[in-house]
């Protein structure tokens, strides 16, 4: 991969570097200094050697319907070094080209179409297994498709095709083992580390949501709880280049990269209003930074359930994602798991949902291992906010791409 390196404006390039990047997660560039890279799910890619660090998207182009993408080169991204003063702009391509691959995208005629209660579809859910329950939300039928789209993560958030979690090694799984039975940061010794269940309306901000509440929690376990910091997602959705606004985003970028670069607000500057249109944060207004970030397992692809359990116990709850199908919807209580059906009134686009992952257990009455999780659609929704999934399985990709940060408090 070649590098090139300017000032951000018009004008000629300031510096080349070459880096190879080598399977698992070793970048290595020209004078041999190794160094760490890691795929940011499909859309990137982030680059640390030689005491920089550097994030691009991949390049694309949008043709009506149609998008062709040109993995072998990059947008213009952003470089700076490890003590975040130093920064650049810059652009990147593969040495060997790669064909470039065209995808259409889905129709967007249904997105104003009124969601319709299936009362039919509800009841197939409860009559073919009992690990969980369904049930109706009436305030669903003032919703558009579109609407549940977006709150199911955005299309900027689709799922990618072959999400799964890594396999864990001896030693993970040995360490693992010594975990607790159970873990939940609601309840460490009589004391609730996690903040309350909010609601990110109909916006496809669930990244944002996730990503503040994992920083929220992580400050509280930090300071013995002595700070409870509300921050503001909707810094995130209004103001982030690192995100899609309303139409999706990824944690990694948001609780890691802007929280390092730009760094959060606390909710009462920028308060939420679900709308993308324009970035209102004060300027005046103190920010808070994260100093370190990651993949649980280390990059992109190497998560699993041992990884997540060793990570969260020892750390905090860690911001994870779901693939969203029609039946989570309906979701009332129990124990999550996909079960195959389809609400064929209602056709929803298969998404990445962001969320906060808590703890895990197992069901007292069925013996199921589950992961509990905090969800931010309101308090009325599932548990009280929350929900449990299958867990050991990778359901819904639950367990393929979790991440955890270290605040500064």
């Amino acid at each position: 991969m070649i590098i090139e390196e300017d000032t951000c404006a018009s004008g000629p390039i300031i510096h080349k570097k070459t880096v190879s990047l080598m399977y698992p997660n070793v970048a290595v560039d020209e004078f041999g200094n190794r160094g760490y890279w890691t795929m940011v799910y499909n859309q990137g890619f982030e680059v640390r050697v030689s005491g920089r660090s550097y994030f691009a998207f991949s390049l694309y182009e949008k043709r009506g319907k149609t998008v062709i993408s040109k993995c072998d080169k990059t947008l213009n991204g952003w470089s700076r070094d490890l003590t975040v003063r130093n920064w650049a702009c810059y652009r990147a391509q593969k040495k060997n080209p790669v064909p470039p691959k065209t995808h259409t995208l889905t129709s967007t005629d249904q997105d104003n179409t009124r969601y319709k209660y299936n009362r039919d579809f509800v009841e197939s859910i409860n009559v073919k297994q009992s690990s969980w329950l369904a049930g109706v939300y009436p305030e669903y039928e003032a919703m558009t498709l579109g609407d549940h789209l977006r709150r199911a993560g955005g299309r900027v958030s689709t799922m990618m095709v072959g999400m799964h979690a890594a396999p864990s090694s001896f030693f993970t799984r040995l360490r693992s083992a010594a975990t607790p039975e159970k873990w939940d940061w609601r309840f460490v010794e009589g004391v609730n580390y996690v903040s309350p269940v909010r609601n990110q309306g109909n916006c496809g901000s669930c990244y944002a949501f996730a990503a503040m509440a994992g920083l929220e929690a992580r400050v509280k376990i930090l300071t013995n709880n002595t700070m409870q910091p509300v921050f503001a997602p909707q810094d995130i959705v209004g103001c982030s280049k690192l995100a899609q606004g309303c139409e999706g985003g990824f944690p990694y970028l948001i609780a890691g990269r802007y929280a390092q670069d730009v760094g959060v607000v606390l909710e009462e500057c920028s308060p939420y209003e679900g709308k993308d249109d324009v970035c209102r944060t004060n300027a005046r207004c103190a920010r808070h930074y994260t100093a370190y970030y990651r993949y649980v397992g280390g990059y992109f692809g190497a998560c699993n359930e041992e990884e997540m359990k060793l990570a969260l116990v020892k750390g905090g709850p860690l911001v994870v994602g779901l693939e969203v199908y029609n039946d989570f919807l309906h979701y009332k209580g129990g124990v999550y798991h996909h079960t195959g059906l389809q609400d064929h009134f209602n056709p929803l686009e298969l998404t990445n949902h962001a969320v906060l992952l808590v703890g895990y257990g197992e069901d007292p009455a069925t013996g199921e291992r589950y992961w509990t999780i905090k969800n931010s659609w309101g308090e009325d929704w599932g548990e009280g906010g929350y929900f449990r999934i299958l867990r050991g399985q990778d359901e819904c990709a639950i367990e393929s791409m979790a991440v955890e940060v270290t605040p500064i408090p």
